[in-house]
C-alpha cells in the first residue's frame, strides 16, 4: 500500500508539469495512467487514499500560485479539491473489475471533472485536462469534442496506457487495434480541421493600464489606474488609428462610474476623443446595499452605458463570502476585505457593440463553459476576456488563464481579445495564435483586426452534454463494479461462503 501512495504523489505531480507555465503535454496522460495503474487491484477499502493523496499532490502544485492571496487559502483549496479524488479512486478500483475498463476510467475521470466544475458554489474548473493542450496535437479535437470531450478522449489515452502496463502487452493484437484507434481519433480533427464562414472585420483595441507599485494593489491606486486606462485611449485617438471598439479590464474603476464623478469624467474624456464604444470594466452598486456588481459595461460617446455583463461566477470566498457570518467568521484571514458580496450574474445574452454580437468573460469566467458557450450560442460573434490577474501577476496564474483563452478561441472558432489590468492581455486568432501580446507590468494598447462568425462549432452545439452523459455512465458502470467487486469478495472469502459438511464415509475397516 505503501508503495501505491507513493506512486500517486508522484502521478499527482506530474499532472501538474502538463499545465502552463511547464506545458509539459505528455504528462497529461502519464498522469492519469499512474492514478488508474496505483488504485488497480486495490481493495475499494483502501483505493480512497491513493486517490486522495494523488489529488493533494496535483491541486498543492497546480495552484501553487493562490499562495499569492494567502498560505491558508492556498491550504484550503488544495485539501478541498483533492476531496473530488477519493470517489474518482473508488471508482476507478470499482470499474477495473469490468471488461473495456480503460474507457469507464476514463469516463469516471470526467465525471469527477465535471461535478467539481459546477458544485459547490459554482465548482472550480481549473485542473481540467483538456486545458493543458494549448499547442498539441488534442487541441484539434476542441471545436468537435468540446473541452469535456478532449479531457475524455487523453484521460482514455492514460487509462489505455495503464491497461498496456498492467497486461504487459500479452495481447498484441488487442494492444495495435487500441494504439491505432486512439491514434485515428486524435489525428482526424487534424487532418479535418473545423473550418466557418466569416462576416465583416472589425478593428479592435485592447488596452493594459498597469497597476503603480508592485503591481498588486488595484483598490489602493483605483484611480490612478482608471486615468492609465483613460489616458492610453486618448492617445490612442490621437494617434489617428482608427478602431471599431475600445476593450478596458476588469477592476479598470474599481468603484462605480455612474456615481462618481470623477471616474465617469475619465470614462467620458476617453470616449469624447477615440468616439467608438469602449468596453468598461466596472464595479458597480448593486441594488441591494450589502452587494456590489462586476460588470463589463458598454460605454458610448455622450449616451454613456448601453449593454452589461454581470460576471456569472464569482469567486467564493474571493469575491462573496457564502453563508455570511454562519460557517467562517466574517473576520478570519482577510476575508474582511470583502465588505459586500458580488452578485452572480443570471444572463448570457451578448453585448451588442460597433454593430456586432460580443460573447463577455470577466476573469475567471473565461474557465466555465455555460459562460462561453451561453452566449456564442445566443449569437456571439467574438469573445472578449476582462481580467485584473493584478494580485497574481508573479505566478503561473496568468499564463494558465491566458492559456485558457486561447484554447476557448479554438473550441468556438471565434476570435478572442483579452484586456488585463497588467498581464496578460493579447488577441487571439480562432486557431489558438497569438497575433498581439503585452509584456507583463507594461502599458500597452494593442491593435488588431478580427473577424465575426456567426456558424457554431460542435462543441458549442453540444454544450454540457457531454459531461452530463459521462456522469450517469460513469454512475452506472461504477455500480456495476461495485457488484462485481463484492461477488469476488464472497467467492475469494471462504468465510462468506456457506460451505456443506463433508459427508463421513466409512473407513474399509468398518
Amino acid at each position: 500500500m505503501v508503495l501505491r501512495c507513493l506512486a500517486a504523489v508522484v502521478g499527482g505531480l506530474l499532472l501538474s508539469l502538463g499545465f502552463a507555465p511547464v506545458g509539459l503535454s505528455p504528462a497529461l496522460p502519464l498522469g492519469v495512467a499512474v492514478l488508474l495503474l496505483s488504485v488497480r487491484g486495490c481493495r475499494l477499502t483502501r483505493a480512497w487514499l491513493p486517490g486522495w493523496l494523488f489529488g493533494l499532490a496535483f491541486f498543492g502544485a497546480h495552484l501553487w500560485w493562490l499562495r499569492a492571496v494567502g498560505t491558508d487559502a492556498w491550504a484550503t483549496l488544495t485539501l478541498a479539491q483533492s476531496v473530488y479524488f477519493v470517489p474518482l479512486g473508488l471508482a476507478c478500483a470499482a470499474v477495473a473489475r469490468l471488461r473495456w475498463w480503460p474507457v469507464w476510467s476514463a469516463c469516471a475521470w470526467v465525471a469527477v471533472e465535471t461535478w467539481r466544475g459546477s458544485w459547490p458554489f459554482g465548482g472550480l474548473t481549473w485542473g481540467r485536462l483538456s486545458y493543458g493542450t494549448a499547442d498539441t496535437v488534442w487541441s484539434a479535437s476542441l471545436p468537435w469534442l468540446g473541452m469535456s470531450g478532449v479531457s475524455l478522449l487523453i484521460a482514455l489515452t492514460g487509462a489505455t496506457l495503464a491497461w498496456l502496463l498492467a497486461s504487459r502487452l500479452r495481447r498484441p493484437l488487442a494492444a495495435g487495434l487500441a494504439a491505432a484507434g486512439l491514434v485515428a481519433v486524435t489525428a482526424l480533427p487534424v487532418l479535418f480541421s473545423f473550418e466557418m464562414t466569416r462576416g465583416r472585420t472589425l478593428s479592435v483595441a485592447a488596452v493594459q493600464a498597469d497597476v503603480p507599485g508592485d503591481g498588486t494593489d488595484v483598490v489602493a491606486h483605483h484611480r490612478d489606474i482608471t486615468r492609465a486606462f483613460s489616458e492610453s485611449t486618448v492617445e490612442l485617438a490621437e494617434s489617428g488609428e482608427e478602431v471599431d471598439l475600445v476593450v478596458w479590464s476588469e477592476n479598470s474603476t474599481a468603484v462605480d462610474p455612474f456615481t462618481d464623478s470623477e471616474t465617469g469624467q475619465a470614462i467620458d474624456r476617453a470616449s469624447q476623443a477615440i468616439q467608438v464604444p469602449i468596453l468598461v470594466g466596472a464595479m458597480v452598486d448593486s441594488p441591494r446595499e450589502e452587494e456590489v456588481l462586476n460588470q463589463g459595461i458598454v460605454w458610448h460617446p455622450d449616451i454613456r452605458g448601453g449593454d452589461r455583463y454581470t460576471k456569472r461566477h464569482p469567486v467564493a470566498y474571493g469575491e462573496y463570502i457564502p453563508f455570511r457570518g454562519s460557517i467562517i467568521p466574517d473576520t478570519y484571514g482577510q476575508l474582511d476585505l470583502i465588505g459586500r458580496d458580488m452578485a452572480r450574474g443570471t444572463s448570457v445574452e451578448p453585448l451588442r457593440i460597433a454593430g456586432a454580437r460580443v460573447a463577455d468573460a470577466i476573469c475567471f469566467d473565461v474557465s466555465y463553459d455555460d459562460v462561453i458557450h451561453g452566449q456564442v450560442a445566443s449569437g456571439g460573434q467574438l469573445i472578449t476576456v476582462q481580467t485584473s490577474n493584478a494580485l497574481f501577476i508573479n505566478t503561473a496564474q496568468i499564463d494558465q488563464q491566458f492559456e485558457i483563452s486561447r484554447l476557448r478561441a479554438v473550441e468556438t472558432g471565434r476570435y478572442v481579445v483579452v484586456a488585463a489590468i497588467n498581464g496578460v492581455s493579447g488577441i487571439i486568432a480562432p486557431d489558438g495564435e497569438v497575433m498581439e501580446v503585452a509584456d507583463p507590468r507594461s502599458r500597452a494598447v494593442l491593435v488588431g483586426d478580427v473577424t465575426l462568425a456567426d456558424a457554431l462549432t460542435p462543441a458549442v452545439i453540444l454544450g454540457p452534454w457531454t459531461g452530463r452523459v459521462v456522469v450517469l455512465v460513469t454512475v452506472l458502470t461504477s455500480a456495476a463494479g461495485l457488484i462485481t467487486y463484492r461477488r469476488q469478495a464472497r467467492h475469494d472469502d471462504p468465510g462468506t461462503i456457506p460451505r456443506r459438511e463433508p459427508r463421513l464415509q466409512p473407513s474399509e475397516n468398518g
